[in-house]
């Protein structure tokens, strides 16, 4: 029997990137009736074939107290849920 000269092992390594690398950032808005508008940032992979980042953004929950919200520490024990509801842009519309 012939024996197989080994040239590596079998099957190529996987090339190690960055997670980070692949992503997009996107600010979440609060609805209107808050002081505060801009609520935060959230990650998101990018487009890649048939899933589309706004996509996966849709449905997501963010949990924000209302202190961060109406700009008045005293109200830092309620916590209110938003959901993201729609994306124009790098931007996620939030309502609760």
């Amino acid at each position: 029997k012939n024996k197989r000269i080994s040239k590596g092992k079998k099957g190529g390594r996987k090339k190690v990137t960055d997670p980070f690398a692949r992503k997009e950032v996107y600010d979440i808005k609060a609805p209107s009736m808050f002081s505060v508008r801009t609520v935060g940032k959230t990650f998101v992979n990018k487009t890649a074939g048939t899933k589309i980042a706004s996509d996966a953004l849709k449905g997501r929950v963010f949990e924000v107290t209302l202190a961060d919200l109406q700009s008045n520490e005293e109200l830092a024990y309620r916590k209110i849920k938003l959901v993201c509801e729609e994306v124009q842009g790098r931007s996620c519309l939030t309502n609760f």
